[in-house]
């Protein structure tokens, strides 16, 4: 069921969502060769929990971490590690963080050092997909126009969708209805409505789309091991378009 947030409801998530960007721009400048996946998770835990939320995923469904960080050809629900960042890679961070109730979650994609012009590439593009899906967030467009503007972006440039992972909604759960998926047709799927709460993202690859999961029962990677980006953002339906809640106060841009 898709639930419609009352104002008060959409200014916790607010809250939770920008606890969750800080959490991002604390970690950014940490990401770097050298560290380990597991330093970048209880950082940030300890982050998200300083400023009075806890961490959406750690513990949901069994996951067992507080973060999500992939590397490289992992697209989703990464383990963090002892495993070291080494120049060239390519990391993938989702954070989740509940605020009295509430949740925020959004992924990014950084680069590790230096990485190549492919790579660079992937990145650039999979955040450009991502905004592309939020520019038809309006009351009246559907589901599937968010989704056909995603999936319109990445093929024009060459970029795998896997299609198996959507965003969703949010709320008092960290996954709500509705699924938003990262390709459709427009003008299909649930109407948008003001106090709509759903995160949008992109999960783009340089290869193959296609996908297994990893023996841990949660890691999901690509078949061919290309390298894949992740960019998420959570969004509400304002009366007159859309306000990001897990970006910078003003304009949502990291």
């Amino acid at each position: 069921m898709i639930t419609i947030k009352s104002k008060r409801e959409i200014e916790l998530l607010e809250k939770a969502g920008h606890i969750v960007y800080l959490t991002h721009k604390y970690l950014e400048p940490l990401v770097k060769p050298g560290i380990s996946t597991e330093e970048l998770n209880r950082l940030g835990e300890e982050f998200i929990i300083s400023q009075g939320a806890t961490p959406s995923f750690k513990g949901y469904e069994g996951f067992p971490y507080a973060l999500c960080i992939s590397v490289n050809d992992e697209v989703v629900h990464g383990f963090p590690s002892k495993r070291k960042l080494k120049d060239g890679d390519i990391v993938s961070i989702d954070i989740g963080a509940c605020y009295k109730g509430y949740h925020g979650d959004s992924a990014w994609s950084y680069k590790v050092g230096g990485i190549t012009d492919e790579d660079k590439y992937l990145l650039e593009h999979t955040e450009k997909a991502l905004y592309e899906g939020i520019k038809q967030v309006k009351p009246g467009n559907h589901i599937g126009d968010i989704s056909n503007a995603i999936e319109v972006y990445a093929t024009k440039h060459n970029l795998g969708i896997v299609k198996e992972l959507v965003g969703h909604g949010v709320g008092t759960t960290v996954h709500e209805d509705p699924e938003v998926p990262n390709y459709g047709i427009a003008g299909k799927g649930p109407r948008l409505r003001e106090g709509m709460v759903i995160a949008i993202e992109p999960m783009l690859t340089l290869g193959s789309p296609d996908i297994y999961v990893d023996s841990n029962d949660w890691t999901v990677i690509t078949d061919d091991g290309s390298r894949s980006a992740h960019y998420e953002h959570t969004v509400a339906v304002t009366s007159d378009g859309v306000k990001i809640l897990t970006g910078d106060d003003k304009y949502g841009e990291r």
